[in-house]
């Protein structure tokens, strides 16, 4: 059961571009669905429903959306009007659609129209509207206008910056013991110019009930802030809760987009682990979620993202490939949050077997959480199922132009602390094979091995083990880390379509703690544009130069203190400079620039550091307890993966963001 919304239309963004690089991002199903929103939609319908009978006016097209979020079938409706004469071939609730100008005999006492800002059109045509009639406009329902960036225009995508973030905390019996989540940002819109942002937030716990909601003031531009739940359960005195922290960015510029870390951290260090920002789009599918490996258990969190329940058999998994859905029997209510155990559903599922999640449009991007024998943790998210991709002969004739052209990198991490582990993944329902190739690159820019991986079926997992591989090859990698880059090889023929995905997983050796994270492809660094590559988080295409951000976990001044990493990579379809002119800034907890280092990366190659390295003792205790590092380069695009090192019990990793 899908829900009949409109979340996302993806978009070619050399046809148009907004900030954030997102220009098929939906407003409408964010407007109507906010938990401020919510109890004032109901409030409306249940009024319109002693009023009698209801002209319901659509005049842009809303009222699928609406229903979807408040039902319509609750008011005696008088008839269903639209303004434009290609609508008239519509019909709602069983009465077909008539013009506007014949709703004065429709007997309706009132009249219900499907728009904000009604104020600009309304009153030029309200002379047809039934006499004496009350006139109610979605501007009843509007948010307050402190929480408004553009006041004129309410469904202007800055106005609706919002996302989820999977907020849990368990208090445990000692203090260090217990489970904790961070989210970590910055304010990066008052970079862009904006005044007084700030962020409205509201926390519901598993069952959907909210447990609180407040405002909290952003630091100085570009400066860091941290929600951590530790704090936020203190601070409203909380029991244990796992739940949705539901954030509204107010009063923005730049990006409509919360972006942000996500840390889970405690149970004496065993639950260390990373994500990021939950995509505010709900889909119809998710993939690129793997099965547990031996010993191992995973749990599906799904976060319902709207004001209504998501019906029992909507919440659906299969293995990649396969036709058997296996569903979730339950409701899952308004706003809850439901960790379902994939085993569960899926008790034949054994890595590396993908897994498939039908959505129904219902919940964002969801976290899974993977489980070891011996306590570790892990987080990581599924990514978005295209459902709008088709193959595309077009991207076999790249080459000509832009050389090796989507590329999809991971890192191999420094191979005497790490194992790494990757596999392609399909994302997209209509991607029925993968015809790709891996090259193992040298941190130095050198290509030490290829494989030809085939074209590989939709259902078939094919695992890509570094250490195995240098082994079947007898290779070196003489910098004693790297990177892989996945890319679509036609030599046997058949298909791509541009959304190449690859899983990373990895494992420190001293603990057996993993991570793992997943990314799409991109083409990096060329100066020709094939429709929104090389793509831009701050303009139209090309996007050809970094600025990443880099949450830290503390200076790490002291022996066993949280150390962090990050691996740069420098991907090029062409061949661009020679080398990187990578900047590392050190920024303290008010934004300001505290130390700076130049790197260099060999065009094709990455590198891999660690703050306490990179900056001296007196830099890092100057920085102060909390901080990040900008990693800006104006000559080429990065690709960067971060992550906290917790000695060599346990660490996290996951790719970066930009802004």
């Amino acid at each position: 059961m899908v829900l009949q919304i409109e979340t996302f239309k993806n978009a070619d963004l050399s046809h148009g571009w907004r900030p954030g690089n997102n220009a098929g991002g939906a407003t409408l199903f964010k407007a109507l669905g906010h938990p401020l929103t919510a109890p004032k939609g109901r409030a409306l319908i249940a009024d319109l429903a002693k009023a009698g009978p209801v002209a319901v006016y659509d005049p842009v097209g809303t009222i699928g959306n609406f229903h979807a979020y408040y039902d319509l079938s609750q008011l005696d409706i008088a008839g269903y009007f639209v303004q434009r004469v290609e609508d008239l071939d519509g019909a709602f609730l069983g009465h077909d659609a008539q013009p506007v100008s014949t709703m004065a005999k429709s007997g309706a006492k009132a009249v219900l129209v499907l728009a904000f800002d009604a104020g600009k059109t309304l009153p030029s045509i309200e002379h047809v509207f039934p006499t004496g009639a009350r006139i109610a406009t979605l501007d009843e329902i509007r948010l307050p206008d402190d929480m408004l960036t553009n006041k004129a225009n309410y469904l202007d995508p800055m106005n609706f910056a919002t996302n989820f973030a999977l907020l849990r905390d368990r208090k445990g019996a000692n203090g260090a013991d217990g489970l904790h989540t961070r989210v970590a940002s910055a304010n990066y819109w008052a970079l862009h110019g904006a005044e007084r942002p700030e962020l409205w937030l509201c926390l519901f716990d598993e069952t959907g009930e909210q447990l609180a909601e407040w405002r909290e003031t952003l630091p100085a531009p570009g400066a860091p802030f941290v929600i951590d739940s530790a704090e936020v359960r203190h601070r409203f005195g909380l029991d244990d809760f796992a739940g949705s922290l539901f954030i509204h960015a107010l009063r923005i510029k730049g990006h409509d987009v919360v972006k942000y870390a996500l840390d889970m951290y405690g149970e004496d260090g065993l639950a260390l682990s990373c994500s990021h920002d939950a995509n505010a789009w709900p889909a119809d599918y998710y993939a690129g979620m793997p099965a547990g490996d031996a010993g191992e258990s995973v749990t599906l969190y799904i976060q319902n993202s709207h004001p209504m329940p998501i019906p029992p058999r909507t919440v659906g998994l299969n293995i990649m490939g396969a036709q058997d859905v296996s569903w979730y029997e339950d409701e899952i209510p308004p706003f809850a949050t439901r960790g379902i155990p994939v085993e569960t559903l899926l008790p034949q599922a054994k890595w590396p077997d993908q897994i498939e999640i039908a959505a129904g449009r219902y919940f964002v991007r969801p976290r899974y959480e993977v489980k070891r024998e011996g306590g570790q943790r892990r987080i990581a998210h599924a990514n978005v199922e295209r459902t709008d991709l088709k193959p595309n002969p077009e991207i076999a004739t790249l080459e000509k132009h832009m050389g090796k052209g989507y590329i999809m990198p991971l890192p191999v991490l420094p191979r005497d602390i790490f194992k790494t582990v990757m596999l392609p993944t399909p994302m997209a329902r209509d991607e029925h094979e993968m015809p790709v190739r891996a090259e193992m690159i040298d941190a130095t820019g050198v290509t030490v091995a290829t494989k030809f991986l085939g074209r590989i079926p939709r259902r078939e997992s094919v695992e890509v083990d570094i250490e195995a591989w240098i082994a079947e090859e007898t290779v070196k990698l003489p910098s004693g880390y790297g990177h892989v880059e996945f890319l679509y090889d036609f030599r046997e023929g058949g298909d791509g379509n541009g959304w190449l995905h690859a899983l990373g997983r990895f494992e420190q050796k001293s603990s057996g703690h993993r991570a793992e994270t997943i990314f799409g492809a991109h083409i990096y660094n060329t100066a020709v544009i094939y429709k929104d590559e090389p793509q831009s988080y701050t303009n139209k295409p090309p996007g050809l130069t970094t600025r990443l951000f880099l949450r830290i976990g503390g200076p790490a001044l002291d022996a066993g203190a949280l150390d962090t990493l990050c691996h740069l990579i420098y991907p090029a379809s062409t061949p661009w400079h020679p080398k990187s002119t990578t900047l590392l800034i050190l920024h303290d907890a008010e934004g300001k620039p505290v130390a700076e280092r130049k790197i260099e990366i060999a065009c094709g190659g990455s590198v891999h550091w660690r703050l306490s390295e990179m900056f001296d003792r007196d830099e890092r205790e100057r920085m102060g307890g909390t901080g990040y590092v900008i990693i800006r380069d104006t000559t080429c695009r990065l690709f960067g993966f971060h992550g906290l090192v917790n000695g060599d019990r346990s660490f996290c990793l996951d790719h970066m963001f930009g802004f």
